[in-house]
């Protein structure tokens, strides 16, 4: 089984990576670690995007997926990483397809009302889109 992890810096990919350790014993197991680096703003236009600089640097993207990888390995997982710059649902897609992905999982955000307006769903993304199935990790409610 060839699983997708979609992760940002958050406590809900947190989670889903949890999620997956959680199937480390699976037969043939093998887990890739997506980080999608998005572009600082959602109102810049595509073409001014290689001038203003991201909202991380590469070296912090490649140690969060590097963590994730590395909590994965320790449970015995088959573990590749990448790291793509662009818009995060598109990533995400345009990744699980071209590497042939069995499940994606990521975190939920939980965004509602404007701020799900605004910021947009990834996770709704992906599951409306996929080419495969979708698990969609949220926290319990506190």
């Amino acid at each position: 089984m060839k699983i997708l992890l979609a992760i940002d810096d958050s406590k809900f990919s947190a989670a889903a990576a949890k999620a997956v350790i959680a199937r480390h014993k699976l037969p043939g197991l093998e887990v890739r670690v997506l980080h999608a680096a998005e572009p600082p703003t959602l109102f810049t236009a595509p073409e001014m995007a290689e001038y203003i600089p991201p909202k991380e640097s590469a070296e912090e993207a490649k140690a969060l997926v590097a963590k994730a990888a590395a909590a994965l390995r320790s449970a015995g997982v088959n573990v590749t990483t990448a790291v793509v710059q662009g818009d995060a649902k598109s990533v995400i897609l345009d990744d699980a397809n071209a590497w042939g992905a069995d499940l994606i999982v990521l975190g939920s955000h939980g965004r509602k009302g404007l701020e799900r307006f605004m910021v947009g769903s990834v996770s709704a993304a992906v599951l409306r889109h996929a080419h495969c199935s979708v698990e969609i990790v949220r926290l319990a409610p506190k």
